[in-house]
């Protein structure tokens, strides 16, 4: 019979394509996942993979079983699945979790304790990831719920074979000190009251920087960004200091203080947060107790703020 393992170390390598990438996902060394490849070749009697540059490439026997290895970790999740859920009832076990960071601060960390009080016998992992990359740990396998949003309204493209629910719609604000020109403005603000102050900004690329750039679009001028800074606590600290105004995620927010203030915008940019997780452990008890915590955690949010 096949090493489960070994297959699913191939999945892992042809998603890389090297075995030095496969193997930092899986915690391995490369010479692990080699060995792990051979001992899968000298079991079927055929090669799975192939030199290609400095990676490899699936050979066709190589790609049959990475085609088929989703019916088969699935059968196995779901035997793994009914098993605990029969013998328990409840959740317990090990949940690797795979989020990004401002959902990891704003939606995880409120939840995660609730959940150990209630579910001592769950054992939660959990792993900073963006979305793309989290997705594809949870198709393959190295992770079991991911948490993702889309990419201001555009959609992550998720694997067939993952279930996703939606979880919340992150917002943006505009934070500023309270002696700031627009704290005197009649809210929530519009996009040509931003224009001639200056900015704290996350950098190109990421999608907080994308909302920025929605925002002032309209602009006559172009927005004078005097620092780029990827953490958001950071960029509080120079609006604490004064002159500059950030735009930040509702989620990715610490406590203020009493020197800061947060004024919506008429139009908000916004994006979605969902869970997604593989079909065939759609049963898990884990992973329901997580997103019914999470849901509840985001319902309170809202009505808080």
């Amino acid at each position: 019979m096949i090493d489960v393992a070994a297959l699913h170390a191939l999945r892992s390598v042809a998603a890389a394509g090297t075995l030095a990438r496969a193997a930092e996902e899986l915690g391995f060394t490369a010479s692990a996942v080699s060995q792990q490849i051979k001992r899968l070749e000298r079991r079927l009697g055929v090669d799975v993979l192939a030199p290609a540059g400095r990676g490899v490439i699936l050979t066709p026997a190589g790609q049959a079983l990475v085609d088929s290895a989703p019916d088969v970790f699935g059968a196995l999740e779901r035997c793994e699945e009914a098993a605990r859920s029969v013998a328990v009832g409840a959740p317990r076990g090990t949940l690797r979790i795979v989020a990004f960071s401002t959902a990891i601060r704003g939606m995880l960390a409120p939840a995660l304790g609730r959940l150990s009080d209630e579910f001592p016998g769950l054992r939660v992992l959990v792993t900073e990831q963006d979305p793309d990359r989290a997705l594809h740990s949870v198709d393959s396998g190295a992770a079991d719920v991911a948490l993702v949003h889309d990419a201001d309204g555009l959609p992550v493209s998720v694997p067939q074979n993952l279930m996703q629910h939606p979880l919340h719609v992150d917002v943006g604000d505009i934070v500023i000190h309270r002696r700031h020109p627009l704290a005197a403005l009649r809210t929530p603000l519009m996009s040509s009251d931003l224009s001639g102050f200056t900015w704290v900004t996350s950098p190109p690329g990421t999608v907080c920087h994308q909302w920025f750039r929605r925002v002032v679009a309209e602009l006559p001028e172009a927005p004078d960004v005097r620092h780029l800074v990827d953490d958001f606590a950071s960029q509080l600290s120079l609006v604490a200091s004064g002159g500059v105004v950030a735009l930040i995620p509702r989620l990715a927010r610490p406590p203020l203080g009493e020197d800061l203030i947060a004024v919506p915008l008429q139009r908000p940019p916004t994006r979605e947060v969902h869970a997604a997780w593989r079909r065939s452990a759609d049963s898990s008890p884990s992973i329901r107790a997580l997103v019914t915590e999470l849901s509840r955690v985001q319902a309170g949010a809202v009505v808080a703020h």
